[in-house]
């Protein structure tokens, strides 16, 4: 390689690290794509007023479920979680996932890896946008017929693709794009209808009151009861108090599967396992408050929908993950053993 290329090369990296998207003069390699809406309170007032809301619901069985449902937390070390009351409490309502891993750091890339299958180098929590090629679950999803939907808290209007909403009496954080994982795809934003089904908690109660749930849910709570901005107290007891009438609703329990995980551990320098548990209408009671030690990671989200519904598959890290233990005798898979001994980050 030549000097000159390499320092071509090498300049346009730079350019990137710092958000720089002009490529070089002379070079034709192009940095990360950035989404540069930034609305107003009228802006987002006015937008709001003509959003337009799916409901969308449809039903294909499932090897082991027919409905999955990812419920995101942030930030917390295993062990802490783990001994929070209320997280305790939920644990004891399903199996907890002892070995389950976040695939890197900080927060975003961690979202983005659970519906795309990788997290494409990204080190930040920037407003990046990957391009329309970039495929994720929701193409495999489109293909085979079946409903999805992120639900957010404080969405300020279903398909709004701002940077973050803020608490409009307080300021305080509320709502933020870095943890909607689909929104990172312009592949997902670029679609009118997919943008219709990203929809904020409002949505979310009726959907269930209506029966019109889809298959496939994302749901993230707000940068308080995240504990991004708090602690697992309050994760803690969000968490609880969401999932107890949901835990006795027949409608929404029926055949579905929930994970609850945090999206990586609060420490750097210790491996990067976070306090996930299934939970739903499919676990049986002789399972509830035990636990699991098989290795899985956010690609397990992926690769397990992919198999209960016979969908393609992205490509990527997904071809690889484990599936939940359930699923895999069902399916007749075997699952990897993972030497875990000097993994720190995934």
């Amino acid at each position: 390689m030549k000097l000159s290329t390499l320092a071509l090369i090498v300049s346009s990296l730079i350019a990137c690290a710092k958000g720089d998207d002009t490529p070089t003069s002379s070079s034709t390699l192009v940095g990360r794509t950035y989404s540069t809406i930034d609305p107003s309170a009228t802006e987002i007032a006015a937008a709001a007023a003509n959003a337009t809301t799916l409901q969308w619901t449809t039903d294909i069985k499932g090897k082991a479920f027919d409905r999955f449902v990812v419920i995101w937390l942030e930030n917390t070390d295993f062990d802490q979680a783990a001994e929070q009351p209320d997280m305790a409490w939920v644990a004891s309502q399903g199996i907890t996932l002892t070995n389950y891993w976040a695939v890197t750091h900080p927060s975003e890339p961690n979202y983005m890896s659970s519906v795309g299958g990788d997290y494409f180098a990204l080190y930040d929590d920037i407003m990046v946008s990957l391009p329309k090629n970039v495929s994720t679950i929701a193409d495999l999803f489109d293909d085979k017929g079946i409903s999805f939907a992120s639900y957010q808290e404080h969405l300020p209007y279903t398909g709004f693709q701002g940077f973050n909403y803020s608490n409009q009496e307080t300021f305080a954080n509320d709502y933020v794009r870095k943890h909607n994982p689909f929104m990172l795809y312009d592949s997902y934003s670029s679609n009118s209808t997919r943008l219709s089904v990203m929809k904020n908690f409002t949505e979310f109660e009726r959907d269930l009151k209506d029966e019109k749930l889809p298959q496939y849910m994302i749901i993230t709570p707000n940068m308080t009861n995240n504990a991004h901005d708090t602690n697992i107290k309050v994760a803690g007891e969000w968490t609880r108090n969401f999932m107890t009438p949901l835990l006795k609703n027949e409608y929404f329990m029926n055949n579905t599967l929930v994970l609850i995980t945090f999206d990586e551990s609060e420490t750097y320098g210790e491996q990067n396992t976070v306090l996930s548990i299934l939970l739903g209408g499919v676990i049986p009671d002789e399972l509830k408050g035990t636990t699991d030690e098989t290795f899985y990671d956010h690609y397990t989200q992926i690769a397990s929908v992919e198999v209960n519904w016979d969908l393609y598959n992205l490509g990527r890290n997904d071809v690889t993950a484990n599936i939940w233990k359930s699923l895999a005798d069902a399916a007749n898979i075997t699952n990897k053993e993972v030497d875990i001994r000097y993994m720190l980050n995934n």
